[in-house]
């Protein structure tokens, strides 16, 4: 007799088999912003101080709202798009949630 607990998924981080529930459970995480408040995909954000921009010579003023939020595998970083800046990655310690 097979039931969800016979289920095993290999990690490739690790090179094992791990039963199915534990990585589930390994999959979910906490992304949270400069206070503490839990981010997901699709919130929009706002800095909370002015960030120089490498390779794009800008500033982003403090206040800036940032729309459409992606989480990345760093816990600590979020993948955004700004009007002038494409590809942009911005530290979760920088932004508070909207």
């Amino acid at each position: 007799m097979t039931g969800a607990d016979d289920d095993y998924v290999y990690d490739e981080a690790t090179g094992e088999w791990r039963p199915a529930g534990e990585m589930k459970a390994a999959a979910v995480r906490e992304v949270r912003d400069a206070s503490g408040t839990l981010l997901s995909d699709g919130d929009s954000v706002t800095l909370i101080k002015d960030l120089k921009v490498k390779g794009a010579n800008q500033t982003l003023k403090q206040g800036t709202v940032i729309r459409s939020i992606r989480l990345t595998d760093n816990d600590d970083e979020i993948d955004c798009r700004h009007d002038t800046i494409k590809g942009l990655v911005l530290r979760t310690e920088f932004v508070r949630k909207r």
